[in-house]
């Protein structure tokens, strides 16, 4: 019965131990790209990975949308959205110049 316990007290917690993309970037684990996407900073674990893919392909999506939507590039977009995130992250945040990772 203890076991049974542990277990559930383990897998109900194990959502909230996800990260998030806030705390991605603020232990400097992920930054973002001038493309407009994130990516991982040095050798990414499991969840670093899995997040990047998630935000990435939502980010993508959204992208394409507003590609449709003004006939324009997915390109344009993305060249235009990572500029504005480049503006609007905070400092701290990890920024891709020139292929190098550099803080805001």
């Amino acid at each position: 019965m203890r076991y049974v316990l542990a277990l559930l007290v383990l897998l109900t917690a194990a959502p909230a131990l996800a990260l998030d993309l806030s705390e991605a970037r603020s232990r400097g684990l992920i930054g973002e790209t001038p493309q407009g996407y994130v990516a991982p900073i040095g050798k990414p674990t499991g969840d670093v990975s899995a997040l990047v893919n998630k935000v990435n392909a939502g980010r993508r999506a959204e992208y394409q949308s507003i590609a449709g939507r003004t006939g324009t590039s997915l390109k344009q977009v993305e060249t235009v959205i990572g500029q504005r995130i480049y503006k609007q992250v905070p400092a701290g945040t990890f920024l891709q110049i020139n292929g190098r990772w550099q803080k805001k």
